[in-house]
């Protein structure tokens, strides 16, 4: 978890809450509340202060291109105390966002423990660490890897990508693990750097 940015009480957290004051909730679904964006006002504080690391999958996002987005740990739809806080923010890519929607079976990045995930870096394959028993925290990286895709052909494509640029001698250690921070953690952990 990075500080809030000194704007965001302003920019953010007291419109929200202004915002929600004037709204009747009991009168209103939680799940159907008209919220607005005012997160959005606080996206490139949060690009910044992760480095441009999407929480999810782990890879660089360009924030000039518009992949980069506010992911609500604690969905928007399940507890609106915590729609205008930054403690409840995660930078994500949109796909990884649109995946994750509002389930909460989803881990939350910032609590995992070590070698929670494992990459096989030749395939890209991403698969909950071997050496976890058979516990919930194994059955939740599952679960995890399921809902938002971690496995998908197309991102372990790119991860292998990334390794194998990295091998080829593409690009530098530095920059794999800028842009690619996960691959390069293994990479590290196999003693391949």
């Amino acid at each position: 978890m990075q500080p809030e940015p000194a704007s965001f009480d302003i920019e953010v957290r007291k419109k929200g809450k202004l915002y929600l004051s004037q709204i009747d909730l009991s009168q209103i679904e939680i799940a159907k509340l008209p919220y607005k964006p005012f997160w959005r006002q606080c996206l490139p504080q949060l690009h910044k202060a992760y480095e441009g690391v999407c929480a999810y999958l782990c890879v660089y996002i360009e924030l000039p291109v518009g992949g980069a987005t506010v992911d609500h740990c604690v969905a928007k739809s399940k507890q609106p105390v915590f729609v205008y806080e930054w403690s409840n923010y995660r930078l994500a890519c949109a796909a990884m966002n649109t995946f994750k929607n509002n389930y909460d079976d989803v881990l939350d990045p910032f609590s995992l423990s070590a070698r929670t995930f494992c990459l096989e870096l030749t395939s890209g394959r991403i698969y909950p660490n071997p050496e976890l028993a058979v516990t919930e925290q194994k059955l939740a990286a599952e679960r995890t890897i399921k809902r938002l895709r971690l496995d998908a052909p197309n991102y372990r494509e790119l991860r292998a990508r990334h390794f194998s640029d990295f091998v080829q001698g593409y690009f530098t250690e530095a920059y794999l693990k800028r842009i690619s921070p996960f691959v390069w953690l293994e990479a590290q952990r196999l003693n391949l750097l």
